[in-house]
């Protein structure tokens, strides 16, 4: 009888232990959920103030690209007009030449998906809108874009901006895109 009542205390002790581990992994679990979402919040929150910029650089005013952006020296764009710029000196320079263009028109980021980690998350779009051409006509804007940001100092900052070269903008500015 005493080995009986050994033997449910026992069980009772496990089963109790079980449980409890269970709920501390549906808690933990529960705040890994939270925080993955808060990130996605997040990283969606930076790809908007990139498209916001990227429209304020059309109108002619390159800050808030400025500010989204990491200016590391290992920061790398792959832009429509084509080439490969590495470095915040480098594009930099590029978005003043850019916004010196005044290209108008407008991009929004549309079928978006994002990914969020700890500290790197990414979005994939497809850029759709219109830029205005040297000779004022409307160019069409339809590519596919990768926007890879990393946090810094708990800001998420643009580290990667890439997308398809756009024959459209070749064609519209008479350039050989690279």
């Amino acid at each position: 009888m005493k080995n009986l009542l050994y033997l449910s205390l026992s069980i009772l002790v496990i089963a109790t232990i079980i449980s409890v581990n269970s709920c501390d992994n549906k808690i933990q679990s529960m705040k890994n959920l939270k925080t993955k979402n808060m990130r996605t919040e997040e990283i969606i929150e930076a790809n908007d103030k990139l498209y916001a910029g990227l429209n304020e650089m059309f109108m002619g005013n390159c800050e808030p690209l400025n500010k989204l952006w990491s200016h590391s020296d290992s920061i790398t764009f792959m832009g429509p007009f084509g080439g490969y710029l590495k470095g915040w000196d480098e594009i930099g320079k590029n978005f003043k030449e850019v916004s010196e263009m005044k290209l108008g028109g407008k991009i929004v980021c549309a079928n978006m998906n994002v990914f969020a980690g700890n500290d790197v998350g990414y979005v994939t779009c497809v850029e759709q809108g219109t830029n205005v051409g040297p000779d004022g006509k409307l160019v069409n804007v339809n590519h596919r874009a990768t926007n890879i940001f990393h946090l810094e100092d708990g800001i998420w900052r643009l580290v990667h901006h890439h997308t398809d070269i756009s024959l459209q903008h070749e064609q519209a500015f008479d350039m050989e895109i690279k």
